[in-house]
């Protein structure tokens, strides 16, 4: 089966930075969706917490981390929309974060599943990689996606890519 690609938007965040990069009147034409960001915030930490939502919303969230750290491994649950992290002020200057969002199906009728694939960059030891599946337990089609640090605000440059995803029988 071929996969097509379709560049939905584009958010790169200007000087300023902003509190949250929201994706609206996505298309319900595609077959899965994929979310590319590379970002950097405002906290006080090297890493902090990158939050989804969808239609307007950050409830009814779940999902399981995976994760390594500086030498260690782990994983945890999580009742929240936070299973990514991205770079923060106290990381290496002008670094930033990779993580990648896949969600298929999201359009249907059913519960949206999801998965991310989430590295931090840093000069130093302290450096983060995850993987995670998350759940909205929604029945709606995703229409909107929201995405925000936990804390502080995105820097200029951060950068958000949706894509549409067609699967070719």
């Amino acid at each position: 089966m071929a996969y097509t690609y379709s560049k939905i938007a584009t958010y790169t965040v200007g000087s300023g930075g902003v509190a949250s990069i929201d994706f609206l009147n996505i298309p319900q034409t595609y077959t899965d969706l994929v979310i590319k960001v590379s970002s950097r915030d405002t906290s006080a930490f090297n890493y902090r917490d990158l939050r989804i939502g969808f239609n307007g919303v950050t409830t009814n969230l779940s999902g399981r981390i995976l994760y390594g750290e500086a030498g260690v491994v782990g994983s945890y649950s999580v009742a929240t929309g936070l299973v990514a992290w991205d770079n923060s002020a106290n990381s290496t200057a002008n670094t930033f974060s990779n993580v990648e969002y896949y969600i298929p199906n999201y359009a249907g009728s059913n519960n949206k599943s999801f998965s991310v694939d989430s590295v931090t960059e840093n000069n130093a030891t302290a450096v983060i990689t995850n993987i995670s599946a998350g759940l909205w337990s929604s029945l709606s089609a995703i229409t909107q996606i929201n995405l925000s640090p936990l804390t502080g605000t995105f820097v200029q440059y951060t950068t958000a890519h949706l894509y549409g995803v067609k699967a070719e029988l």
